[in-house]
């Protein structure tokens, strides 16, 4: 569990977080922990019922609440939402605070090279000509930052992440290991049967406080930039082509592709392993369901799903009716033979009936003669 160096009161809790505080306020809080796994000096969250009656017995020393649970003797800070509140204690008082280490030995650098105050630069990290690194930035061994790149304040840039040339990384940003920003564009123009490389000559710009996982690529535009705009985050392994713009605040979930040369617009959210083609314009607060395969632009304020992408509800319909063809495949084929059967039966000829007389004699059909 994570620990603190020295224990946390809740009034120091409740003053950080504000709400209303239920319970001694010197309650002294040394862990942060699961509601299940919570002990009794460990603070710990309740974000609905529903989580609350899943986690059982409860030993945790403090809690934070959506709303004010009286049968619990544990002293309780009741916050419009426990989770954001969680996240800001753990930030304040459980993640170390940052401790310059220096530049390390074996650190290769260009020329023109300038490195802002309070680095923590670790060994077998490479800089190229005329890199700029700001204050209070971290890299970790194995970073490589190419020629005229750039990266921000208070950055992170873990073991192995590759920033290419001319590339500007802002302040704030972590990067996870193994990412690679500014790769080349997959640009080729066939001619004659052969593949014939475009060069690709534009950079890449990853804005404040943007966070990328591991094993993220993001390709350098062919001309101009790629732009991760502000506050965006970009879980492990998802490819970005080249000229993409991802808009504020995005969310982009694993595996996801965006071909080249595709806007999103600021607070999308793109579920898992989906698929967007090149070209096309996707709205703002747009949610884009796992799996999903876009195939055209896409207006704002919408929640899709499916391949090809359609309106969620269409969706979920769909789905409905999936378990189901097996057994509405046999009524069509039912209905099918029905209908055969009844064509069948209006193409057959009806016998002719006989005429009969007024009389009630059959017509003898000899020709009747006149006499004379």
């Amino acid at each position: 569990m994570p620990r603190s160096d020295s224990p946390v009161t809740l009034t120091q809790i409740h003053t950080l977080v504000g709400g209303t505080l239920h319970g001694s306020g010197e309650t002294h809080i040394s862990h942060l922990g699961s509601l299940g796994e919570a002990l009794d000096d460990a603070l710990s969250f309740v974000a609905n019922d529903q989580a609350l009656r899943a986690a059982g017995s409860l030993r945790a020393g403090a809690l934070l609440c959506h709303r004010h649970i009286p049968e619990l003797s544990i002293p309780q800070v009741v916050v419009q939402h426990p989770l954001l509140a969680f996240a800001q204690v753990a930030q304040t008082f459980f993640v170390l605070p940052y401790r310059p280490r220096g530049i390390g030995a074996n650190l290769t650098r260009g020329t023109g090279v300038k490195i802002g105050a309070d680095p923590s630069i670790w060994p077998f990290v490479t800089l190229g000509d005329h890199v700029t690194i700001g204050a209070r930035v971290t890299l970790y061994p194995g970073v490589f930052v190419g020629s005229g790149s750039s990266v921000g304040d208070d950055s992170i840039l873990y073991p192995n992440v590759v920033i290419r040339e001319e590339c500007s990384i802002g302040a704030r940003v972590f990067i996870h290991s193994g990412t690679v920003i500014g790769s080349d564009g997959f640009g080729y123009v066939q001619h004659q049967g052969r593949h014939h490389k475009i060069p690709q000559l534009g950079g890449v710009v990853i804005e404040d406080d943007v966070e990328l996982g591991a094993n993220v690529t993001i390709d350098r535009a062919t001309l101009g930039q790629t732009i991760i705009k502000k506050g965006t985050k970009v879980d492990n392994l998802v490819q970005i082509a080249h000229n993409v713009t991802v808009g504020e605040h995005a969310i982009v979930v694993a595996q996801v592709g965006i071909a080249g040369s595709t806007t999103i617009d600021h607070h999308v959210m793109i579920g898992g392993q989906a698929g967007l083609a090149d070209h096309i314009h996707v709205g703002a607060q747009v949610m884009i369901a796992a799996r999903a395969g876009v195939n055209r632009s896409l207006e704002p304020n919408q929640i899709v799903s499916g391949a090809p992408v359609m309106p969620h509800e269409t969706w979920m319909k769909a789905q409905a009716v999936i378990p189901r063809l097996p057994e509405l495949r046999q009524s069509v084929r039912s209905l099918e033979q029905r209908m055969a059967a009844l064509e069948n039966l209006k193409k057959t000829p009806e016998p002719r009936k006989r005429r009969v007389s007024q009389s009630g004699r059959k017509p003898s059909g000899r020709k009747r003669t006149s006499s004379r």
